[in-house]
């Protein structure tokens, strides 16, 4: 089950009294560890079905501190499905991924992710045992969702795939604002470092009229 990060009430005012407001947007919380924010491989970040190209990738290079603002944000096209392979530069070990989304209709369900493949299309996302399979939660809070950790060692990359938003078919469109990661990431020699990072993708093309979708591995669509 999907659950918020514990810092989340910082992002709200709270009175204290007659008037007196206690701002905690600069309190020090664990979630801003963003050291390893460079360890992701933003060159071959890919994903299928954006609306406007480098929206992905826009939302992947979303500070901690910028998680929260409306914009950039990512929106599917075609339907309401999205595709995204998210490279480390490094071996990593996940723990957790975080989200933004929304409370609407256009919030994605169901997020199936797979560990360590690039050559996925949305036929073969569809037809693969995911590595593990996320609810998520209709919300615009944060979702700090717990991995099984056992399942994420030795992580080169992941693909997400939004299947489904919580239109039950109404809506065509998934739009997510934010996505992370928490893990370790192991440096050849030395023992493993805690992190927080940041991720999101560029985005291609979907099912459109006359277009073949194209396998992650090899597009490079909004690059």
């Amino acid at each position: 089950m999907a659950s918020h990060c514990r810092d989340e009430h910082d992002d709200h005012d709270h009175g204290n009294g007659a008037g007196d407001i206690h701002d905690h947007t600069d309190d020090i919380t664990p979630a801003i560890q963003s050291l390893l924010y460079d360890k992701v491989d933003f060159g071959n970040i890919r994903t299928l079905n954006e609306t406007t190209t480098g929206s992905g990738a826009a939302i992947v290079k979303k500070t901690w501190a910028e998680r929260l603002t409306p914009e950039p944000e990512l929106e599917s096209s075609a339907d309401e499905q999205l595709l995204m392979y998210i490279p480390f530069s490094v071996q990593v070990k996940l723990h957790a991924i975080l989200l933004r989304t929304s409370n609407s209709p256009s919030a994605p369900r169901s997020l199936r992710m797979t560990i360590n493949r690039d050559d996925l299309d949305f036929t073969t996302a569809a037809d693969l045992r995911p590595t593990q399979t996320l609810h998520l939660s209709q919300t615009s809070d944060v979702q700090e969702i717990p991995l099984k950790r056992a399942l994420w060692n030795n992580t080169h990359a992941v693909t997400l795939f939004f299947e489904d938003n919580h239109s039950d078919g109404e809506e065509e469109v998934t739009r997510i604002g934010y996505i992370g990661f928490k893990g370790e990431w192991m440096d050849i020699g030395k023992a493993p470092v805690g992190f927080l990072y940041e991720s999101s993708a560029r985005l291609a093309d979907h099912k459109v009229d006359g277009v073949k979708d194209n396998a992650l591995g090899g597009s490079r669509l909004g690059m």
